[in-house]
């Protein structure tokens, strides 16, 4: 008795796949690679980088980068992108420094509010996309210039100026600051808990993607909306949980920067969106949905982090820094392009 093998258009589940044809496939192989790059290439041009202050240095900038790419770059598996995301850290910020400092509010109770706002913010992005059939770029720079104005006007009618300062001074500051600007020592370093917030985001992420229902919404309204809808995906509640969970992000990386540094202006935030979008590029997102994980957008943040203190560290002109996020943009598109290509011959 004789077989014969699947046909080539048969689902990719009945033709079998080698290991390594698996792990090319993998979104995030491109960013992993580029990340080894980069670590080696400054471990031998700049003596400081691997040190233990080296690295919790370069660690604790790729976090606040990473938790926001990982939540942009699940909503751009889910095909739509949010620019109004740098402006959302910076616009909650604003909000508990002004909200405590200027009306007495308890913190705890300015962070809370903090976070309904925006996640309120977040619902309003996704109800006007799914309502409207605007595109989420469109939508989202509104609601971007909109946040950047309240933050420029709001906090310059209250105190004069465009920061606010002094909050370390308000009553409870010291018991929520562990929480969200805390440090720990580990071997030496200094390692910020926005690290520790940063893994545990990008785990709870990548659980969600691959392991729920959920996950299998945001990959199927993504890729292919139309087919999504038509097998019962619930299309709207998708993308608007989607834009939602990019804005409780926000949130917590304004949370951060705001209980590290004791101030916040408002410009904090602003241009942060373009950052983020590279990370999940870099880390295997499409621009065209469908396809990408957290884990790749993890590592695209963290390729920058090492870049952004690499360039500190070797004497460079930090002008330099924008010069290379271009390269490496263009580079790991390309690289990842070719990982697909060369894995889809393979099979």
């Amino acid at each position: 008795m004789t077989t014969t093998a699947p046909p080539r258009d048969a689902d990719e589940r009945l033709v079998p796949t080698g290991r390594t044809t698996r792990v090319l496939r993998r979104p995030e192989v491109g960013a992993a690679v580029a990340a080894l790059a980069i670590l080696l290439f400054f471990t031998v041009v700049a003596d400081q980088f691997l040190t233990p202050s080296g690295v919790g240095t370069w660690l604790n900038s790729a976090s606040r980068f990473g938790i926001m790419a990982v939540a942009v770059a699940m909503l751009m598996i889910g095909g739509e992108f949010d620019l109004s995301a740098g402006a959302m850290t910076g616009a909650t910020g604003l909000l508990v420094g002004v909200t405590t400092t200027g009306f007495g509010l308890n913190v705890w109770v300015a962070v809370l509010l903090a976070l309904v706002v925006a996640l309120a913010v977040g619902a309003l992005n996704g109800v006007l996309v799914v309502r409207t059939g605007l595109p989420s770029f469109i939508v989202t720079l509104g609601t971007f210039f909109v946040l950047q104005g309240l933050d420029l006007a709001l906090v310059k009618l209250v105190y004069g100026q465009v920061a606010v300062q002094g909050f370390a001074k308000v009553p409870n500051f010291d018991s929520v600051r562990p929480v969200f600007g805390g440090t720990i020592a580990i071997g030496g370093a200094s390692i910020s808990v926005s690290v520790l917030w940063f893994l545990a985001v990008t785990a709870v992420a990548t659980l969600v993607l691959l392991r729920t229902r959920a996950g299998n919404w945001v990959f199927a309204v993504g890729g292919a909306q139309s087919s999504a809808r038509a097998t019962g995906v619930p299309v709207a509640r998708t993308k608007i949980g989607l834009f939602m969970t990019t804005a409780a992000a926000g949130w917590l990386v304004g949370m951060i920067s705001l209980f590290q540094s004791s101030t916040v202006q408002s410009s904090t935030g602003v241009g942060d969106e373009f950052i983020y979008i590279i990370c999940a590029v870099v880390g295997g997102c499409l621009l065209t949905g469908g396809y990408g994980s957290a884990v790749g957008a993890a590592l695209g943040a963290l390729i920058y982090g090492m870049t952004r203190q690499g360039v500190v560290y070797a004497g460079w002109d930090s002008n330099w820094l924008y010069a290379f996020l271009g390269v490496m943009l263009l580079a790991a598109v390309l690289v990842n392009n070719w990982v697909r290509t060369r894995a889809e011959r393979m099979r």
